[in-house]
């Protein structure tokens, strides 16, 4: 089987409902959708959100359909992590981290898609799993929202039966994240976890501040607190801090977890599908992290939880509400059981 076609569709529009967290507004819906065909008459495709510019969307795009899709054609498609080489190569010199990964993860994604459609298998099938079922929680406590809306949207993630809640923290003084979270736990109860996430918005002072009430308050982990490449300043405060520190979002490709997890300086690993470069690059991330004994939790969900299912570390898939016609049991996603990547749209 080998690759002939390489080709991309976007999509961008305003959201309905913008979300702010403490650095940025969140205010459109980009979709990057890649597809690559084959000589066999076998698909993969992979949806990619990209979307703050309008023109976001089609800048990812052009990347995909002039530079690397092209570089594929006729490659035989089941040789995942030699087509990642390949293009981290391709992009060196522009500089692979950045644009190039959401354009390498793009495909990425679409090649194990086409790789579990042509055995008729699910991607999590393929990867080996640990589990048939991911605990889920809610990121739902967006900073656009006041407190009685907070209290509302967590009050019915927990009606749908989601084992915790995540919150923004950060966008006003701390005397305003205690009032939020202290709403938000008289919500959820005393018992589901209650995690918060700073979106890189302090320097290591007032993160370690801030850190210090949070865990007074019983949060879970403290998410973000830092610039994502600031590895010092990580390792410094996880020293200091009993709370987990969770962070990954904003990291590219594996190296950049290495040193941040070998010096200590992350408690939950949160890699992005599309910053870290695909499945694969998440898998092996996933696994460095199991062998330090560092805890796995996805940010954001769709493909990422055939990854999940996979890895022995794995504590959480991050979700929003539930989307029509998704159920959860115990507080737990079940895997899709379609071929490829069919996931539910979290």
């Amino acid at each position: 089987m080998k690759i002939t076609a390489v080709t991309v569709e976007v999509t961008s529009e305003p959201k309905a409902h913008p979300v702010r967290d403490a650095i940025q507004l969140l205010d459109r819906n980009g979709v990057t959708r890649v597809r690559i065909d084959t000589d066999e008459g076998i698909s993969g495709v992979s949806t990619t959100y990209f979307g703050r510019v309008e023109s976001s969307p089609a800048v990812l795009a052009k990347i995909v359909t002039d530079q690397l899709g092209p570089a594929i054609i006729g490659e035989d498609p089941a040789v995942i992590r030699g087509i990642r080489q390949q293009l981290q190569t391709l992009t060196d010199y522009q500089g692979t981290a950045g644009l190039s990964s959401y354009g390498i993860s793009a495909i990425d994604q679409a090649l194990w898609d086409l790789l579990g459609k042509s055995l008729d298998v699910p991607v999590w099938k393929l990867l080996g799993a640990q589990r048939t079922a991911i605990p889920s929680y809610a990121m739902v406590g967006w900073l656009e929202l006041d407190v009685a809306g907070l209290e509302r949207v967590s009050a019915r993630a927990m009606e749908q039966g989601f084992r915790g809640v995540k919150m923004k923290v950060g966008g006003g003084p701390l005397t305003e994240d205690v009032q939020r979270i202290k709403a938000v736990r008289n919500v959820i109860g005393p018992d589901a976890p209650l995690m918060v996430d700073a979106n890189q918005a302090f320097g290591y002072a007032e993160a370690l501040r801030r850190g210090r009430v949070y865990e007074e308050l019983d949060c879970r982990w403290f998410e973000e607190p830092l610039p994502a490449g600031d590895t010092d300043g990580h390792v410094r405060l996880a020293e200091k801090l009993d709370i987990p520190i969770a962070t990954g979002e904003n990291r590219y490709g594996q190296a950049a977890f290495r040193d941040l997890i070998a010096r200590g300086g992350v408690g939950v690993v949160q890699p992005d599908l599309r910053r870290a470069g695909g499945l694969t690059d998440c898998l092996e991330i996933g696994l460095m992290a199991a062998g330090f004994g560092v805890p796995y939790a996805s940010h954001g969900g769709g493909a990422h939880i055939h990854v999940l299912a996979a890895l022995p570390n794995t504590i959480y898939v991050e979700s929003g509400l539930l989307p029509a016609g998704v159920q959860l049991v115990d507080g737990c996603y079940p895997l899709p059981t379609g071929p490829g990547l069919s996931s539910w749209d979290g």
